[in-house]
Order: C-alpha cells, then structure tokens, then sequence
C-alpha cells in the first residue's frame, strides 16, 4: 500500500470520526433511555410500547434539538452576538430550564385537537396510533435537518397524528377545520415574522443608519429599542414562556413587561452613552451597540421554546404511558417527571450533537446578518407570537423566525437604490478627501523643503501632519464602506425555495409516513 493510498484512508477517517461519534452518543443517549423506561416500568403489564415509546420520543427530542432551536440562536450566531457554542451552551440551559421550571404538568394528547381521540375506542390502537406519530414526526425531521431545512416541530407532530388517526379510524377523526387553520399559519407565520423584522430594520436604517451622525442618533435611539425589548420579551415570556406558574391575562402582562422596561431605559441609557463615546462614527461599531441585547434574546426565546413547545412535543409519549398505565385513553393528560426529563434532556443531545448544521443555515445561509439585522429578527419572534395569540392566528414560530430573515433580507433588496446612493455619496466623498489628502501632502512637502525655521512655519507643519493622519483614517473607512456595499448579499433564492418546499409537504409527509408506521405495527401485532 503505497503513502497517497495511506494518506486517502487517514483523510476519510478524520473526516467519518466526528460523523461516528455524534451517532455513538446520540445511541448512547437512546440506550440510557430504553434501561430507564424498562428498569422503571418492567412491572406494569403491556409496558413494551411504553418503552418503545419511550426511545421514539427519546429519537424525537434530539431531532427538535436539531432543527428547531436554530431559529432561537441561529440570527445571533450569524450575526456575530455569539459564537457558535455560547449559543449552542445558552440553549441547551434555558431549553432544560424551561422544560423543568415552566413545561406544565398537563398536555393535550393531541397537539391542538388534530383528531378527536374518543373515536378509537381501543386502547392498544390508540398506543399504536401515538407510537406511529412520534416515529414518523422523528424520522421527517430528521430529513429535514439533513437537508438543512429548519421547519415546524408542530406540524411534524400534528401531520404525524393525523395520519396514524386517520389509518386507525378513517378520515372522519380527522377535525379539518383545525387542518385548515394551520395551512393557514404556513402563509400568516412567515408574512407575519417578516413584516415585524423588516419594519424594526427599516426604522433603524431611517432614525439611525441614514443619518450623519449615527454615534448620536444611536445614543437617543438604542436606549429606547432595547427598553421596548424588554417589554415584548418580558410580555412574551409571561404569556407563552411562565403560563404554567402564573397565569394572567393580556393587560395585565403588557403592564408588568412595560413596568420591567421602564427600568431598563433608565439602566441602559447611561451605559449606551458610556460605551458609544469608545466608538467611531460608522455602522459597523453601532452594531456592537445590539450585542447583549441579542445574547439576553437568544436566553429567553430558547426558555419560552423549551417551556411552551418541549411538552407539545412530548405529547404523544404522555399519551402512550397514560394509556399503558390506566388502561384507558383521556383527552389530557399529565406528564411524568421522567417523559419531560426524555424531552429536555434529549433537546439539548440533539442541540448538541446536530444543531450546528441548521444554525448556520439560520444564521448565514439564507441571508448575511449583522447585529440590527438580528435584533429585528427577535423582535420579530416575539411581537409575532404576541400578536397573533391575541387576535386568534395560527402561527409557527419555527415560520415567524425564518420569515424574519426573509424580511430583512427583502427589505435590504427593496431598499437598494438607498443603498446605491449611499454608495455614491460615499465614492464622492471618499474622492474630495484624497484631493484634500493630495493637497496636504503636497503642501507639506514644500514647507518641508524650504530652510524656513520659523515658528509658524514649524506649527503649520505639525498641523499639517495631524490633519493628514485624520484624513488618511477616514479615507481608509471609506474605502471600505465603499468594498462593504459593493459586496452586499441578499436572500438567496435557492435557500428560500428549499425551506417553502419543506414547509408545505411537513405535514402531508409526516402523516404518510405516519399511516405506513401505523399499518406496519398493526400487521405486526395481529399476525
């Protein structure tokens, strides 16, 4: 075997061993959870769809670790915010935490009354219904995540029940008006979450982009946006991320977040001022204004996501052990502390392991993003979802957040003759100054040249280098304000095709898939 054969084998190798490794501890995740359901519950009769449902939901958790909680962190990492693992570190906490603190002790069996479960009377149909969904809302987002397609968790999980309930009972279980509803949220979710974010952008570009002076601008206005943050986070979290531990309605949660943001103005009005006198008088050192603001965002969407959507998601398994334990089937039921341990824990594995793949999509691969950017794109998650729960909207915040970079990516297309002419005012400008510069230069090389010792003359000198070291910093930004604009990437069309795609045919997949996992399971245990 000769050295360019040797050096092939040890290149596939370092290449396959990460690939290995992430599967052999995503494995070894789904081994510790098939010997807990089966050391815990080895006693209660007909426990083998309990622990097969136990390792599905395992198998589902990391795949919403994977592809779902990118939209939470993904537009900060793309940004710069944060790097990759402190945000891959930030989710996998406030995901757990979320799940464990705010998860709620009672869900739906049924993810938003898909199908009307009083329909299948048998309970071990029933078992298979719900065991089939799990595996076949798993298995879609586990393509989708290997295509780098970030889509909904929900509908996954409702296309996965739907079709395990229409293959065990007929199309008639089926509640359609509630089907329409979310074919209804693949056009509300995305329309919804760009609006928002190119609206947030497009203010920021008028009040504080455009304008001379933007270190200015920025000390009036940041303050303010960061303030009306921390009241659509703060409402947010008390109506979607804390509704399992208190319970208040609309008003009275608008109040205490605008409460909450009061005291953030005063707070960070001082400290935007402190930290805008270190910065030039340009775009980019504005954007580092958005930072914190952005890695606070990523910590509390990844909370409310992992207390508002870890026990949907989980759903089905609930289900499973309720209907193995009482040997019945209820429309609600509660949730095990060991069920949501499978869900929490196996969203930060999936995170872990496979999540980087789907971040950088979010962050990156659709449109390129800075810290304003990013920052509408969160505003955007969470007005959206305020919004639309008050008016009655079916929407997805997996659809919102991808909408959001659509948006500004679009508003930038919409607004490029703006950025044209910012890319001519900036060549005029950058012109006249190496004029000045050229006439400086040349000024102080004849000063230089004469035997004059005067006072004056030696002033005029060190004047003269004093200017030219300022206008040769400036310059130098122009220059590459001017390389900036000119290599200024919008929405990629091929990324956007490719993720529609994958929302539309969700739902249809994951119930054909469902009915076929279904109809095997069924032939299984009759034969």
């Amino acid at each position: 075997m000769d050295i360019k054969t040797i050096n092939k084998f040890e290149k596939a190798r370092d290449k396959t061993l990460p690939g290995f490794a992430k599967l052999s501890l995503a494995l070894l995740f789904i081994v510790i959870v098939f010997l807990w359901s089966y050391t815990s519950n080895g006693n209660v009769p007909n426990n083998t769809f309990l622990i097969i449902g136990a390792i599905f939901g395992a198998y589902m958790a990391m795949n919403i670790g994977a592809n779902d909680v990118a939209n939470n962190v993904g537009p900060a990492v793309g940004s710069k915010a944060l790097t990759l693992t402190g945000a891959i570190l930030i989710a996998a906490i406030f995901e757990s935490l979320g799940a464990f603190i705010a998860g709620g002790d009672v869900v739906k069996t049924i993810k938003d009354g898909i199908i009307n479960p009083a329909l299948i009377s048998n309970p071990e149909i029933f078992i298979w219904a719900m065991t089939a969904a799990l595996l076949s809302g798993a298995l879609w987002l586990n393509f989708a995540t290997s295509i780098g397609a970030p889509v909904s968790t929900t509908h996954s999980i409702v296309g996965g029940v739907m079709g395990a309930g229409i293959a065990a009972a007929g199309f008639s279980i089926v509640a359609w008006d509630t089907v329409g509803k979310i074919v209804a949220s693949w056009i509300i979710s995305p329309l919804l979450g760009g609006l928002v974010a190119a609206g947030f952008l497009f203010f920021i570009k008028k009040q504080i982009i455009y304008k001379e002076d933007v270190l200015a601008a920025s000390n009036k206005f940041v303050p303010l946006l960061i303030a009306f943050m921390a009241w659509s986070f703060s409402t947010y979290l008390i109506l979607k991320g804390l509704k399992a531990i208190i319970s208040v309605n609309f008003l009275v949660a608008l109040l205490i977040g605008l409460t909450i943001a009061i005291g953030i103005y005063f707070v960070v009005k001082p400290l935007v001022a402190k930290a805008s006198s270190k910065l030039q008088n340009n775009r980019a050192s504005i954007n580092t204004l958005f930072n914190l603001p952005l890695i606070f965002a990523a910590a509390l969407l990844s909370f409310a996501h992992g207390a508002n959507d870890v026990a949907n998601a989980i759903g089905p398994l609930a289900a499973i052990n309720d209907a193995v334990m009482n040997s019945d089937i209820s429309s609600k039921v509660s949730i095990p502390l060991w069920v949501m341990a499978v869900g929490a824990f196996g969203i930060v594995v999936g995170l872990a392991l496979y999540g980087p793949k789907l971040i950088k999509t979010v962050g990156s691969e659709i449109t390129e993003l800075d810290q304003m950017r990013a920052y509408s794109i969160a505003m955007a998650a969470a007005i959206t979802v305020i919004i639309a729960s008050q008016l009655g909207l079916p929407v997805s915040s997996t659809h919102i957040a991808i909408g959001g970079v659509f948006g500004v990516g679009f508003l930038r297309e919409f607004l490029d003759a703006n950025e044209q002419r910012f890319l001519q005012e900036t060549r005029k400008k950058f012109k006249r100054h190496k004029r000045e510069l050229d006439l400086m230069q040349e000024e102080l090389d004849r000063l230089e040249l004469i035997k004059d010792k005067s006072k004056a003359n030696y002033m005029r000198i060190v004047e003269l280098y004093k200017r030219i070291d300022e206008r040769e910093e400036l310059i130098k930004q122009e220059r590459k304000d001017v390389k900036d604009a000119k290599s200024t990437k919008y929405v990629k069309r091929d990324a956007v095709k490719k993720i529609i795609a994958a929302w539309i045919i969700t739902v249809p997949a994951a119930a054909i898939l469902a009915a076929a996992i279904f109809f095997m399971i069924k032939g299984i245990m009759i034969s």
